[in-house]
């Protein structure tokens, strides 16, 4: 029988390395298309037509974007190209078809945190405003699928995607790190990220779900459970609080509320102690 062709955009981040990994064992069926900028600019519509009709794929799981905040506030037009207007022609695309976005925690702007997918996002800076446009453009097409996620963590092939990636980065150059007490998010593994989008994908969710980790940490104590994984590197974090951030406006707390997923999926949602201190294999 004939594969199924899919789209995975962003392989060669965190998520999507994860996804395109897992797919021959959880998605026999289907014939994955790992693309990284190298091999199609999602900002050149053309070649993504041209591409899109040369591959014919049924379905796209859109996991490029500009995902570091700091980026997207020093070059807004960049990243309203990439995260908005990439993504709206793709949702147009695959109007007939299927597309999976990955949106992010960021849209709520963390006045009260356990937000549920009905909650009304209210973003603070550029990369949360682009995920909300993008949103928008993609939930346009019922059948569309928008998955909202929280830090992520794992290895990733450049070594530079996970939030682990970028502590241990850190500390292999000896630095102090400050992490805030007082912003809480809701972490998960990129490999149970991508199960459950497999999971979700292979049903036919379509709308909106959450897919995080099940417990709320502090960035501080997302840290502490990293520093634990690495003492070889010295690491050294010293506690912050969000109220001294001098930058762009900080969310401080955009924990989410994932009981909608969690009834669709076969596995428990784990928190990252329980992870961190449970997993077989090394998790960072």
């Amino acid at each position: 029988m004939k594969k199924h062709t899919l789209w995975i955009t962003g392989a060669g981040g965190l998520i999507g390395s994860h996804l395109a990994e897992m797919a021959p064992s959880v998605a026999p069926d289907l014939a994955p298309m790992a693309l990284t900028r190298q091999n199609l600019d999602l900002t050149n519509h053309d070649a993504v037509a041209r591409r899109f009709a040369l591959d014919s794929p049924e379905m796209v799981i859109h996991c490029a974007a500009i995902s570091d905040s700091r980026q997207c506030e020093n070059h807004p037009e960049l990243a309203q190209r990439v995260n908005v207007e990439a993504t709206a022609f793709l949702a147009e695309l695959f109007a007939s078809r299927r597309m999976v976005f990955f949106s992010t925690d960021l849209v709520f702007d963390g006045i009260r945190g356990n937000y549920a997918e009905g909650d009304a996002p209210h973003p603070l800076g550029v990369y949360a405003r682009t995920k909300v446009e993008a949103e928008t453009a993609v939930l346009a097409h019922p059948q569309h699928l928008v998955i909202r996620t929280s830090l992520n963590c794992g290895t990733s092939p450049k070594g530079n995607r996970g939030f682990n990636e970028t502590l241990a980065t850190a500390w292999k150059q000896n630095k102090v790190t400050t992490l805030f007490v007082d912003e809480f998010r809701c972490p998960i593994p990129a490999s149970i990220t991508a199960l459950a989008t497999w999971e979700l994908v292979l049903e036919e969710a379509q709308g909106i779900f959450h897919v995080a980790g099940s417990e709320r940490l502090s960035r501080f104590a997302i840290g502490q459970l990293v520093a634990n994984r690495h003492p070889e590197l010295n690491p050294r974090i010293e506690p912050g609080s969000i109220q001294d951030y001098e930058g762009p406006p900080r969310a401080a707390d955009c924990s989410l509320n994932c009981d909608e997923a969690q009834s669709r999926l076969s596995f428990l949602l784990p928190g990252l102690t329980e992870w961190v201190n449970t997993s077989p294999v090394a998790p960072f």
